[in-house]
């Protein structure tokens, strides 16, 4: 993974490209505070049930994910977000393409 340029305007949906069968990440940024991650997940790819130990914010850039959060399910489309909060089960699925932002946030 590499990290993103400081101070420069970034275009996060053209950092991270799709590739056929597969789930492709960019790190934008990593500190001690957090991280930030772009994804881009081709149809039927899934992040399975898992839990993180601090709260995370997907912002959908590109398509819809399919995600559930201890066992509520949402569709979140381009230019939305949701909260997934810390040691809460969840999972993701590519039901088509689509592009997120993953913001870590440890405290």
């Amino acid at each position: 993974m590499s990290t993103a340029p400081v101070s420069q305007i970034l275009t996060l949906a053209e950092m991270v490209s799709y590739q056929e069968g597969s789930i492709v990440s960019r790190q934008v940024t990593k500190s001690e505070a957090g991280n930030v991650t772009l994804f881009a997940f081709d149809t039927d790819q899934v992040l399975s049930e898992h839990t993180a130990p601090y709260d995370a914010l997907v912002h959908v850039l590109d398509g819809s994910a399919d995600i559930s959060i201890s066992g509520q399910h949402f569709t979140v489309d381009a230019g939305q977000a949701i909260v997934m909060p810390a040691n809460e089960p969840h999972a993701l699925r590519a039901s088509k393409p689509f592009k997120m932002l993953l913001t870590m946030i440890r405290a």
